[in-house]
């Protein structure tokens, strides 16, 4: 019997859960301040505007020397074009007085002066600035600086404590602290950037400033907020210390940025997208065009595949490719997974040089009858001199109205050209109406379409009531 109560003990021991660590205070910053604090700075901004020859109201006018001088001064500077002035962080990063801040706070700027902790003034000099990574290098005239030392932002994990120095609206040397909310944040204007959202208190000012861990070493640099009236709500954003060293790298060596190019447009996928292509979960980036002559078009990519991996590195949802691939320079080699009906396919890509992207003009025609179809889209073809002069892509056709509701919550638009069903292209009204001849009310299908220049994919499931 003792035996059998033994073994029980043991049993329970085993499949016990270990004790969460019982917090029993917050942190103490104060160590961390004095030895981070010298080495961030202040920068003011100016932006010169140009002077009229004389002051408008008083010398351009028909009384012009009936102003008594006393009087005169009162009207001087009216109507005179103004300097535009701001004011932002920034950090020293080596001895020789290098410093970094955002892109955006010196962007146009034709004087920037960078106060130092201890009130010293130096006119700097811009060294490069990257509006893709917002991310500037200055350089000001002095030696011997205090310093901070970079960390890896990819050790950071959700829930722990770092730091922010700034000037926000002015006040120098203003200490806030937070905890990391998360990681790989993207927005519209830095897509090559996986921001670190944290709740550290971030206002006007305080951009180009340090985010620091607890060790005291930068791990991103504070960039941009979320807010519903401009000052902070909770959601602030750094960029991350690996794309800042990177960035500033090649601005000492080259004055510019180079970033690699895959050559496709990815959009999300969808529940239903990710049904109509096979997949057993949304996941991934789904290609919605590829370059002419591109990296991926080169090696055998294809719209309406859907990108996995890059490098095996995963791609959970379409914007954690921008980052991973700018991350590398032109003329990288690397593996892309994709699923294609299905399916996983590997392809090596070489790396293309980003440039701006080129957009064309809508497409739509009115040349013959429009067609109702089973996927509830009225479609008609598209004549050869119509689509030479809107410079639309070979084949297709034309969705001239829309009857169903679900394609429409979908996305789908009138003048929209159908390129795609389901991964079958469409090359003309005929093959169009072939296709959509096999699909099935209930079940999710995913259309290509060309707007505005640029295609994407929509992916709805047509009811019994779309059918024409």
């Amino acid at each position: 019997m003792k035996a059998l109560r033994i073994i029980g003990l043991a049993l329970l021991v085993t499949v016990a859960q270990p004790a969460l660590a019982k917090v029993t205070g917050l942190p103490d910053f104060t160590e961390l301040v004095d030895m981070a604090a010298p080495a961030v700075v202040n920068i003011r901004v100016a932006q010169f505007a140009e002077r009229a020859r004389s002051t408008p109201g008083v010398d351009d006018s028909p009384f012009e020397g009936q102003i008594p001088d006393e009087l005169r001064r009162y009207f001087e500077g009216q109507g005179q074009p103004r300097d535009r002035r701001g004011a932002g962080s920034g950090f020293i990063i080596d001895r020789d007085g290098h410093v970094v801040t955002n892109h955006h706070v010196i962007d146009g700027a034709d004087e920037i002066i960078v106060r130092l902790a201890d009130r010293r003034e130096y006119i700097a000099v811009l060294i490069g600035s990257d509006e893709q990574s917002d991310i500037a290098l200055l350089k000001i005239e002095a030696e011997n600086l205090p310093t901070l030392s970079f960390g890896e932002s990819t050790e950071l994990s959700q829930g722990e404590w770092v730091m922010a120095i700034g000037s926000p609206f002015n006040f120098d040397q203003t200490v806030t602290a937070g905890i990391v909310s998360a990681k790989g944040r993207s927005n519209n204007r830095q897509t090559y950037v996986p921001f670190i959202q944290t709740d550290v208190a971030i206002n006007q000012g305080n951009s180009g400033g340090p985010l620091l861990n607890m060790d005291g070493d930068v791990v991103g640099v504070n960039s941009w907020i979320l807010t519903s009236g401009g000052g902070y709500i909770g959601l602030s954003f750094a960029i991350p210390s690996e794309v800042v060293q990177s960035t500033i790298a090649q601005l000492r060596e080259n004055g510019r940025v180079e970033r690699g190019l895959l050559g496709v447009m990815v959009g999300p996928v969808s529940r239903e997208m990710a049904e109509a292509m096979n997949l057993d979960r949304p996941t991934g980036a789904l290609v919605n065009d590829v370059s002419e002559g591109g990296s991926a078009e080169r090696a055998g990519i294809q719209p309406g595949d859907i990108i996995l991996t890059f490098d095996d590195q995963l791609v959970e949802e379409s914007s954690d490719l921008p980052p991973l691939v700018g991350a590398n320079p032109p003329g990288t080699r690397a593996v892309v997974v994709v699923s294609r009906d299905g399916d996983r396919e590997s392809f090596e890509v070489v790396l293309d040089s980003l440039e701006p992207a080129d957009e064309n003009p809508l497409a739509s025609s009115d040349e013959d009858p429009a067609q109702s179809n089973a996927l509830g889209l009225a479609v008609e073809s598209i004549s050869a001199e119509r689509r030479s002069q809107l410079e639309s892509p070979e084949g297709g056709v034309v969705v001239r109205d829309i009857e169903s509701d679900a394609a429409w919550r979908a996305g789908v638009r009138p003048g929209d050209i159908v390129l795609m069903v389901n991964n079958q292209p469409v090359e003309s009204l005929g093959s169009f109406n072939d296709i959509v001849e096999d699909i099935e009310p209930g079940k999710a299908v995913a259309i290509r379409v060309w707007r505005d220049g640029i295609t994407t994919f929509f992916a709805y499931t047509p009811g019994d009531e779309d059918v024409g």
